[in-house]
């Protein structure tokens, strides 16, 4: 007890400095970092930025006019049914004309520069998943991917390839005058050829995306589920759900964490390459 002057008493209680105080009169004012329970990864993840898929729909809608136009100018019973030639003609060519425009504008984008880079990159695995593929063979273990597969990086060079020809070949028919007529008799034979395995190569990809209603919602929404993520691409790695870079080769994880799934399927590919070359030798 202590007593003070001019005090009419000691006073009643003794005083204590703050850090006397024991820790159970302290309650914690926030739960400790250690009691927040680990934060669940999102079902979806972000496959296509809105350019990228706005990219992809105007290339679409062009392809198929031009499509639509050249049945119009081939087929004759399409053609007596649709009529109006010149205007058929105007479109087809108008719509072949701006079929490299999205693709330009495209690469405005970061992200649609990133996928171009994927796309025209080829690894050991994706000799792996064509090969499976020759076979068919459906197994995720021999199906690796990163972002895309082999298949699709295969029709995107293809279809890249085949617009460039079909460019070229329908400016040297369009402009008659500044060629000589062996030029545009040979443009016009790889023009109408090269378009009838367009069509069939282009119905095919439609097939293989109403086959895969996840992958033709990625493309409609711009996101994915995630194990739909991890069954047919295990290689891929998102960037807004990872702390990891985007590439399609499992990026370095410090040794004592478990390693992902897909990352302990690019290990096994690995491997199972390695023992193949040392057979081979």
């Amino acid at each position: 007890m202590t007593s003070t002057p001019g005090s009419a008493g000691p006073t009643a209680a003794t005083t204590r400095r703050p850090s006397e105080h024991p820790p159970s009169e302290h309650p914690p004012s926030e739960p400790l970092p250690s009691e927040h329970p680990p934060p669940h990864p999102p079902a979806r993840v972000r496959r296509f930025t809105p350019a990228e898929r706005w990219a992809h729909r105007t290339t679409a809608a062009l392809t198929l006019l031009c499509v639509a136009t050249a049945a119009a100018l081939y087929v004759a019973p399409i053609a007596q049914l649709v009529g109006r030639r010149h205007l058929v003609v105007t479109v087809h060519e108008w719509s072949g004309l701006l079929l490299p425009v999205p693709f330009l504008f495209g690469l405005v984008s970061a992200a649609f520069r990133a996928d171009l880079r994927r796309l025209n990159r080829f690894g050991p695995h994706d000799r792996v998943w064509l090969r499976a593929a020759r076979r068919r063979d459906h197994r995720p273990e021999f199906r690796p991917a990163g972002k895309f597969n082999a298949g699709q990086k295969v029709y995107a060079s293809w279809t890249a390839g085949a617009v460039l020809v079909m460019l070229v070949t329908g400016l040297l028919m369009w402009f008659t005058r500044l060629t000589p007529l062996e030029w545009r008799t040979s443009a016009t034979f790889v023009h109408d050829w090269l378009a009838l395995a367009i069509g069939v190569v282009l119905a095919g990809h439609i097939a293989k995306a109403f086959a895969d209603p996840e992958a033709r919602r990625g493309m409609r929404t711009g996101s994915v589920e995630r194990a739909w993520a991890e069954r047919e691409h295990p290689l891929w790695r998102p960037t807004d759900t990872s702390p990891w870079r985007p590439t399609d080769a499992p990026p370095s994880r410090p040794t004592d964490a478990p390693p992902a799934d897909g990352e302990r399927r690019w290990r096994a590919l690995l491997r199972r390459l390695a023992g193949v070359r040392h057979a081979n030798r």
